[in-house]
């Protein structure tokens, strides 16, 4: 004889800040029907980053998926403590924390340079100065940014001006490209999904559907792979150089808008049904390490 009792849905905290306002994106919009769409198969609750630590440890949820959440700079200790939280719960977070890319700064700008992977060339000190090629312009950036906070454009004058505490603050330069295009490459897991592009290098947020080349998706890959994130949105910023090079821009790992809204339907339906089937892996399964 059956119960007539339906089995209890899964439940997902569904982290944003609804009311940040980001140049050229609505994060609200975005949140608001993705966060819709994950409740015809999920319970979810949205909650703002400054809360997410505290409900997180009321046991209520078997995971938290952080989304369009802002610049963490701006609450810097709450995400650390969000972070900890997490892991000595044994919650889940959606991106898994071990990302390596801007989850943990701009680090991975310095070591995937060093490492001869097509990235802009970075430094970080002012005796490699002499490393980056000679250009009109150059960019400076904090290592903690997000979001062109703290951006700033310079000559090579001025970069050799840099001074000490400037430099200890922690300042990334590199030289400013003069690209044809900017192109991000969307994945869920490590499965690409779709591809967008700002065909005019002034409107970064003006985009386009892109279609992908074997070789275009073979460079996303390739920094997919060196982050080895198993649960997550990630998305993979590059520019493309008037010699026809890409050259990777940002490893977005943390809480990557997605533009959800320029995708035709059944693109947008296909990412929304491989997002849940991601979410229903995560919390069916035992929780990875974080």
């Amino acid at each position: 004889m059956k119960s007539g009792l339906s089995r209890p849905r899964t439940r997902l905290l569904f982290v944003t800040d609804l009311a940040y306002e980001a140049k050229g994106r609505r994060y609200c919009d975005e949140d608001i029907w993705l966060s819709s769409r994950l409740r015809e198969d999920f319970d979810v609750a949205l909650c703002h980053p400054l809360d997410a630590a505290g409900l997180l440890e009321t046991g209520a949820f078997a995971a938290v998926v952080v989304r369009n959440s802002g610049p963490v700079l701006h609450y810097a200790a709450a995400y650390e403590d969000f972070r900890t939280r997490a892991t000595r719960a044994g919650v889940p977070v959606y991106n898994q924390l071990t990302g390596r890319a801007d989850m943990a700064g701009k680090q991975y700008l310095l070591d995937l340079s060093a490492a001869d992977y097509p990235v802009i060339p970075t430094i970080d000190r002012p005796q490699d100065v002499a490393r980056l090629p000679e250009v009109a312009e150059y960019v400076a950036k904090p290592k903690a940014g997000a979001d062109s906070i703290g951006l700033r454009f310079m000559e090579r004058p001025e970069l050799e001006d840099l001074g000490e505490r400037e430099w200890a603050a922690g300042v990334l330069v590199q030289p400013r490209i003069h690209f044809r295009y900017e192109v991000s490459f969307y994945f869920v897991d490590d499965a690409f999904q779709y591809a967008l592009y700002a065909p005019d290098p002034e409107r970064r947020w003006k985009l386009e559907r892109y279609e992908p080349t074997a070789e275009d998706l073979a460079f996303a890959q390739r920094f997919i792979d060196w982050n080895a994130i198993e649960h997550g949105i990630q998305r993979v910023d590059a520019c493309r150089t008037p010699e026809g090079e890409l050259l990777l821009v940002e490893l977005e790992d943390l809480n990557p808008y997605l533009s959800l809204d320029l995708l035709d339907a059944d693109t947008r339906e296909a990412f929304v049904a491989n997002l849940k089937a991601s979410l229903r892996a995560l919390t069916e399964t035992p929780a990875p390490a974080q």
